[in-house]
Order: C-alpha cells, then sequence, then structure tokens
C-alpha cells in the first residue's frame, strides 16, 4: 500500500490565531475551501503554494507541551530553513512566539499554543544550492 500524505494535525485552544500565526512564517492560504475538511467545529486550515496542509483543531482543555519536559512531551516539532536567524526571529516573536533555546544554527521557539518549533540556518540555500522544487 501507498499512502497520500494529506496533512498535519495540530491540536489548539485557538485555531484561526494558530493558523494565523504560521500564516506569518510560511504565506499560504488560511482556511482556502477544501471539501477533504470542514471548519464548522471551529478549526482552520493553511495551505500551502507546494500543496502541504496545515490543520489546526480546537481542542477543550488544551495542554501544550513543554520543551525539553518528558512529563509534557513535544512529541513532534516543525523545522523551517531560514536565510537569517536573527531576521527571522524578530518576526516570529513579534506574532507571538517565545524562544526557547538558543543553539548555535538553530533556535527553539514555542508557537502561540505551546507548540515548538525550530529555526534552522538555511545551510543548503546559503552553499549555492538549489531548492527542490515540488510540482
Amino acid at each position: 500500500m501507498k499512502a497520500h500524505f494529506e496533512c498535519v494535525v495540530l491540536d489548539c485552544p485557538d485555531p484561526t490565531t494558530l493558523a494565523e500565526f504560521y500564516h506569518s512564517i510560511l504565506d499560504g492560504e488560511v482556511n482556502r475551501p477544501d471539501r477533504r475538511w470542514s471548519l464548522a467545529d471551529g478549526g482552520a486550515t493553511l495551505h500551502l503554494e507546494s500543496g502541504f496542509v496545515l490543520l489546526f483543531q480546537p481542542v477543550e482543555n488544551y495542554r501544550p507541551p513543554q520543551w525539553p519536559d518528558p512529563a509534557y512531551p513535544q512529541q513532534f516539532h516543525l523545522d523551517f530553513a531560514v536565510p537569517d536567524l536573527d531576521e527571522a526571529q524578530a518576526e516570529v516573536i513579534a506574532n507571538g512566539a517565545v524562544l526557547l533555546d538558543d543553539q548555535q544554527g538553530w533556535r527553539v521557539y514555542a508557537d502561540p499554543a505551546g507548540h515548538p518549533f525550530c529555526l534552522v540556518r538555511d545551510w543548503w540555500t546559503q552553499q549555492g544550492g538549489h531548492q527542490i522544487q515540488n510540482t
């Protein structure tokens, strides 16, 4: 069997706020009409130009992960390659992220719902590499 990847689903207390936060990082389109998902339950989506979709679903009594606390494990996280860490950091913090850890070459943040994500240096592009385009 070969499956088709549909989306990544993130639990959160406020789906629209989180969709807008990730829109500020990735661009794309928030809540594009899509027959695959009903947003009647208060959920939100972010459709990216690549075809990738993030789905944000509301959860009552949501408990965010605590990085790096194993009692509230991160379970997964997203990495975003950026050309300038300082510039990207200023933007994500202005949009509601919180810096959790700063290492050489990568930084860990919590999004507005507490999910950890990383900004990393885009070494490939800086070394003259070419991004692979999905067609």
